[in-house]
Order: C-alpha cells, then sequence, then structure tokens
C-alpha cells in the first residue's frame, strides 16, 4: 500500500464516525431541518415528487408552499414555560471566585450569558435527543490568579450539537462507573477544510483536513493535562444507548412533513378547479386568461373540438380535515392542545387539568435533566480552578399550569350557591391565592381598658378593637 493510499484511508476515518452516527446522522439532519424551517427547509425538497413532474414544476411547487412550523412552536413552549423562572445557584466555594461572575455573564466566550446559553442547550436537545458542552480552558501559561484574570484565562463553555461529534466511546471503570474514553467532533468548516479534534484521557489532537484533495494539512498533539475529556452529554431524556438521547419532535417532525404535503395538494387542488386544463389540437390556437379566442381550423373534425378538463380528485374540505387532524395529533404528542389553541376549543375541565398536569410532568423532567447538566458542568469548573464544588443548581420543579379564568368562574359559581361562612370564607381564601394576596394574620382578641374608670373589655373582634380604641379604650399594660 503506497503512501497516498495510507493518507486517504487515515482521511476517511477522522471523517468517519461510529456506528451510532452513522445510524443516526441522516435523522439528525431531517430533525434540524424540520426546527429551522424557512430556506433550509425548501432546499432539502421534503415535498414528494410527482411522475412526470418536470424539475422546473417541482423547483415552483417548493417555493409556493407555506411550511406550518409545529416543531419550532413546540419546543418555544416548552421553553418559555422551563425558563420564565430562573434557576436558582448556590455556588458554594466558587462564589468567592472572581472568575465565577465573568463566567456567568459570558460563558462562551461569545457574550452568552449561562441562562441564555443552557436556554441554548435545552433548545438543541430537545431537537436532538441530546447535545454535548465542553468546558475548557486555554492554556496561556498563567500562574497566579491575578496573571489569569489579565490573560481572561478562565473555562468557558462550548456546545456541540450530534452533528459535528462523530464519535465518542465510554469504559467501565472497576467501580461501576462509566467515564469517556474517547471523543472527537467537527470543530471548524470552513471550504473544503475540517478540522477536527480528538480527546482522549491522555492526548488532544487537532487535524485539519482538505476534503477536495484528501489530505491531511496539518496535525497538531499536546498533552492533556486533565487526565479526563471535560465534555457533558446534555440529554433532553435518555434512552437506552449511553451517547444517544430521545428528542421532543421526531414523531412532531414526521406529521409536519404530512402537513407540508398536504398543504401542497390542497394548493394544486385549488389551482386545477380554478385554472381547469384545456386539451386541444396542435393547430388549434387558444388564448389566454379570462375570455380569450380559441381559433380552430376550418376542416377540423368536430370529434376534436377543444374542451376543458374536469378535476376529479379530493375535495379541498377533506385535505383541510386531514390537517386539522394531524394537527391535533401533534398537540396531543407534545400535551400542548390546551396551551397553543388559538381558538377555543370543547373540552371538558377534568380533560383539560390532566393535559395540563401531563404536561407539567413532562416540563419537570426537562428540568431535572438541565439540573443535572448545569451541576456537570460547574464540577467542571471547579476543577479547573483547583477547588471541590459544593454548591447547588436548582430548577423549577413545577409549572403552574392552571386554567385560571375557568377556576375564577367555578369560584364565583360556587360563592354564589354557598350557604355556609366556613365555605364563604374558604372561596375567598382562594380568590386571595389566585390573585396573589396575602392572607391577614388572624385577629387575636386583645383587653382594652378604660384608662379612666379602668373597665376592662375583651376585643373579639378586628371592628370591636377599632370602636374600643376610637371610644379612648387602651391595651391592657400600656
Amino acid at each position: 500500500m503506497d503512501i497516498s493510499q495510507t493518507i486517504a484511508n487515515e482521511v476517511a476515518g477522522l471523517l468517519s464516525g461510529n456506528e451510532f452516527y452513522s445510524a443516526y446522522r441522516d435523522r439528525y439532519q431531517f430533525l434540524y431541518e424540520s426546527y429551522i424551517g424557512g430556506e433550509e427547509y425548501r432546499l432539502a425538497g421534503h415535498l414528494t415528487k410527482y411522475q412526470l413532474e418536470s424539475g422546473g414544476e417541482y423547483s415552483h411547487r417548493l417555493n409556493t408552499t407555506p411550511l406550518e412550523n409545529h416543531c419550532r412552536s413546540v419546543i418555544q413552549v416548552y421553553n418559555s414555560f422551563l425558563f420564565r423562572t430562573p434557576p436558582e445557584r448556590e455556588l458554594g466555594t466558587l462564589e468567592r471566585n472572581p472568575l465565577t461572575a465573568d463566567f456567568l455573564e459570558d460563558c462562551d466566550h461569545d457574550g452568552r450569558s449561562l441562562d441564555a446559553f443552557m436556554r441554548e442547550c435545552s433548545t438543541w436537545s430537545s431537537v436532538f435527543g441530546q447535545v454535548w458542552v465542553m468546558v475548557v480552558k486555554p492554556n496561556l501559561d498563567a500562574v497566579t490568579l491575578a496573571e489569569e484574570l489579565d490573560m481572561e484565562s478562565r473555562p468557558y463553555l462550548n456546545m456541540l450539537t450530534p452533528l459535528a461529534v462523530t464519535d465518542w466511546q465510554y469504559m467501565r471503570k472497576p467501580n461501576g462507573k462509566y467515564k469517556l474514553d474517547y471523543f472527537k467532533y467537527i470543530e471548524d468548516i470552513n471550504g473544503d477544510v475540517r478540522t477536527i479534534k480528538e480527546w482522549s484521557p491522555d492526548m488532544i489532537i487537532t487535524t485539519m483536513v482538505d476534503t477536495e484533495k484528501n489530505n491531511i494539512i496539518n496535525r497538531e498533539e499536546e498533552i492533556n493535562q486533565l487526565g479526563y475529556i471535560p465534555a457533558v452529554c446534555v440529554y433532553n431524556a435518555r434512552s437506552t444507548v449511553r451517547g444517544i438521547g430521545l428528542s421532543d419532535i421526531t414523531d412532531i417532525a414526521d406529521a409536519q412533513k404530512m402537513i407540508y404535503n398536504a398543504t401542497s395538494e390542497a394548493i394544486e387542488s385549488i389551482k386545477l378547479d380554478t385554472h381547469p386544463s384545456l386539451v386541444a389540437t396542435p393547430e388549434t390556437n387558444v388564448g389566454t386568461g379570462a375570455g380569450a379566442l380559441i381559433h380552430m381550423p376550418e376542416n377540423l373534425d368536430p370529434g376534436l373540438k377543444p374542451y376543458a378538463l374536469e378535476f376529479s380528485g379530493a375535495s379541498i374540505d377533506s385535505i383541510y380535515k386531514h390537517i386539522n387532524h394531524t394537527i391535533d395529533a401533534i398537540d396531543k404528542m407534545a400535551n400542548t392542545g390546551a396551551v397553543r389553541a388559538t381558538e377555543s376549543r370543547t373540552m371538558s375541565g377534568v380533560a383539560m387539568e390532566t393535559e395540563f398536569q401531563l404536561l407539567n410532568a413532562r416540563l419537570s423532567e426537562k428540568a431535572d435533566a438541565m439540573e443535572l447538566a448545569e451541576e456537570q458542568i460547574w464540577k467542571l469548573f471547579a476543577e479547573y480552578s483547583n477547588t471541590e464544588w459544593t454548591g447547588s443548581i436548582d430548577y423549577p420543579g413545577s409549572f403552574n399550569i392552571r386554567d385560571t379564568s375557568a377556576e375564577i368562574q367555578q369560584l364565583r359559581t360556587a360563592k354564589e350557591s354557598a350557604t355556609s361562612p366556613q365555605l364563604m370564607a374558604e372561596i375567598d381564601r382562594k380568590i386571595m391565592d389566585w390573585l396573589d394576596i396575602e392572607e391577614p394574620m388572624e385577629f387575636q382578641p386583645h383587653i382594652m381598658v378604660n384608662p379612666q374608670t379602668g373597665e376592662q373589655v375583651v376585643a373579639q373582634t378586628e371592628a370591636e378593637h377599632l370602636a374600643l380604641a376610637a371610644q379612648g379604650y387602651t391595651h391592657l399594660g400600656e
């Protein structure tokens, strides 16, 4: 085997991924296009091509078919609840680290705060099922903390989607814990040049590859002084395969594609209904537009006179009925039917409350996953700072998704029919809770004294207390 073939095999090995990457890559690309929408989705050609349809006709159909992006809508709903309240961070010993405040404000050296970065991690982990976060620190030969502050040498974060991470391997340690033993990802793409980074507990190898010339441009090796790979896998939900998560939109993307094709069918049906095809011989001169003239040859056979071709396909109403059914199915899969509804739906109070509870449970699981991932990030930050992580991260565990208007209407109806003072007081307490008004403290009886006569009276209520005070009574002991 000559040297060129050896280099070609090495380049192929660098550009290839493990079996899971090879199996999931096309699916990851489809999920990415489904979330991004727009030109990415159009160029991917997700419309089914008709038989005998020319390239120009297919391109025109792609350009005239709009996309209802349910994938983006569902993930935006999740994130709007998940990050409505920022997480609470108890950083322990890192509170006194001067690098911590800078890290919270700009965690990726790109101006994003840690809250914004974790929100983006949540978004893309919902799309793909998982993302990877590298916690790295540049080696600028700083000796003291003051030098690190001057050089801005501190840990920063780098998020990698599954489309960039091509290979990873875990090893099980004797104590039963799993440890990331190998990690490879595409760090940069510049035209035909790819920068591949390989991490192992011992070495860090950076290779620049020219894919067109099938050649290695440059390779750098450095010792991994950490002794481990500082990568965190941020799962949306865990699967049975380590390093592979479960996407929130994997089924919704298929339904969205079905709606996309059905919308195209509806548009074509409208065109055929309003602009029917005209069948005529080649010698017939046919005009265009409304009221156009048709000139037939004088000796034309009467059986060959032009006629309009009637369209007898599926009705447009049935197509839109199918689209609406698919949208309902998406809302059921995502547990967002009551949240994404743009018009009132006929849902019982029990059904709506159940759907809110299912959405709340799903959001709680996502919050737990983000909480675990951020704690792992802070542990790596603490190790870079030569200290031990002693803090805690707390994301909201309950999202209090309630149909408040329906609750108030129920309380109003209950109060109108209530006769018990205790029941009416309980209804008032619930209304105060809904309005976020603090309940006044229970009145404690006071002994009031007339300073002139020495008469003592017990004020049982706030009203009695105010009335006695107006008469000049004072508290006993004053």
